[in-house]
């Protein structure tokens, strides 16, 4: 199965051309949109800035002024980024995303690093292809996460790893199973396994290239949490933006329930996040 860009592409500003983009805005020109969790936000944001976590955003949409240019920032970039997409998905027009976050924001030094998160996603024209590409995004996750486990020293980092690893063994089971249930046909992992590009993730790369690519970085449990955050939202936003394409009604009630457990997923690890940031 091929796999390519699915996602609009968002526009991306720095620190320095984001405070000059709100240097001669008012503060009702413009939506600031803050997709970290709340101890982030209590702990330092941009003046004026909206609180909308990422794993409850679909549920505020409502409350975001479409007519308004909305700049999105998260911490380091990874979540507004996803968020972005999310809402671009959703008819929102005029978005930015600020590039490097609010460490950015509050930084003399330019950020370098990559944004984070997965673009993955191939047109579908049945509930089986739908199903198919969706257990292979879990099994991409499932290595990548694997991966990571066996290259980070930090003990707490490598067991998170190795825990959303099992959660998305789980996501492929409830995947065989839904596809049983809409399709009626039984189907084994290994069916699914050899109709999909395993291992492989943005651009071609494969696991492992996306992981060096990743290193030294992700070595805390909170930047872990952050980059499964960024990971988990694009997922979403994959599964909401092909269930609008789906030809059928059964591929999109397929999708739509897919879409609601990386939902939850979101809420959980961004409850995780809260815990983190407490010191729990």
């Amino acid at each position: 199965m091929n796999w390519r860009q699915f996602l609009t592409p968002v526009k991306s500003v720095d620190a320095d051309a984001a405070k000059a983009y709100l240097a001669d805005k008012k503060v009702e020109d413009v939506t600031i949109l803050d997709v970290r969790q709340p101890k982030e936000y209590e702990s330092g944001h941009i003046p004026g800035a909206v609180l909308a976590p990422l794993p409850g955003l679909t549920d505020h949409l409502d409350k975001i002024d479409k007519n308004k240019p909305v700049m999105v920032y998260c911490a380091v970039g990874g979540r507004s980024r996803v968020a972005a997409q999310l809402l671009s998905g959703q008819g929102f027009k005029n978005i930015l995303n600020l590039s490097g976050g609010f460490k950015a924001w509050t930084s003399d030094t330019a950020f370098l690093g990559e944004e984070k998160g997965l673009a993955l996603f191939d047109g579908v024209t049945s509930v089986e292809q739908a199903l198919t590409v969706a257990y292979s995004l879990e099994a991409g996750l499932k290595d990548f996460y694997e991966t990571m486990a066996g290259k980070v020293d930090n003990d707490p980092a490598k067991q998170l790893f190795q825990k959303l690893s099992q959660i998305e063994i789980k996501h492929q089971e409830r995947i065989l199973k839904q596809y049983a249930e809409t399709t009626g046909k039984a189907v084994s992992h290994e069916t699914f396994e050899n109709q999909a590009l395993p291992g492989v993730l943005e651009g071609g790369l494969t696991t492992e290239e996306y992981a060096n690519l990743l290193m030294p970085s992700y070595d805390t449990v909170s930047e872990i949490i952050e980059l499964a955050m960024s990971i988990e939202a694009q997922a979403l936003d994959l599964y909401l933006r092909a269930s609008e394409k789906a030809v059928n009604d059964a591929g999109r009630k397929a999708l739509v329930q897919i879409a609601n457990e990386e939902k939850t997923h979101l809420r959980l690890l961004g409850e995780l996040m809260e815990e983190t940031l407490e010191g729990k």
